[in-house]
């Protein structure tokens, strides 16, 4: 599969607010919490370069490679705190709005775990991977080669 366009070079300033607002995220959100909601999401969007990266990226960071394998069945995985798994499971919900909302009880769980504050941080983490997913599956980035 060959890249279609580079956004970075065609659109820089778009791009580096992109990139901006993932740094936000980035120390906004502790690890490997936010590696974990990036590799779902990517996962769910069906993100090659991104479902490689945040695996790699969670690797490095020390999580044991079934842990990284087990984020698609989250919920059958006895892996998972349970702040994660609210994590991932609001992630699924925001990634797969279009199925429907996220409800008052995954919300008032959201909230219980991560604050008011944490719960911004967490949204905005979750929608700026899905933004990076809808830039870099049109555009074919490929991940490096193995």
């Amino acid at each position: 599969m060959t890249e279609r366009i580079q956004l970075s070079a065609l659109a820089p300033e778009g791009y580096r607010k992109i990139v901006t607002l993932d740094g936000y995220v980035g120390g906004a959100v502790e690890e490997p919490l936010g590696d974990l909601i990036k590799l779902r999401a990517s996962q769910l969007n069906g993100c090659t370069y991104c479902v490689d990266m945040h695996s790699v990226d969670l690797q490095g960071r020390g999580v044991p490679l079934r842990k990284v394998f087990a984020v698609s069945a989250w919920r059958e995985s006895p892996w998972f705190t349970d702040r994660e798994r609210v994590a991932l499971e609001l992630t699924e919900a925001v990634t797969l709005i279009h199925r429907g909302s996220v409800s008052d009880d995954l919300y008032d769980r959201a909230v219980a775990e991560f604050g008011e504050e944490g719960l911004a941080n967490l949204l905005l983490a979750i929608a700026t991977i899905n933004v990076w997913n809808r830039v870099a599956i049109p555009t074919r980035m490929a991940p490096p080669a193995l």
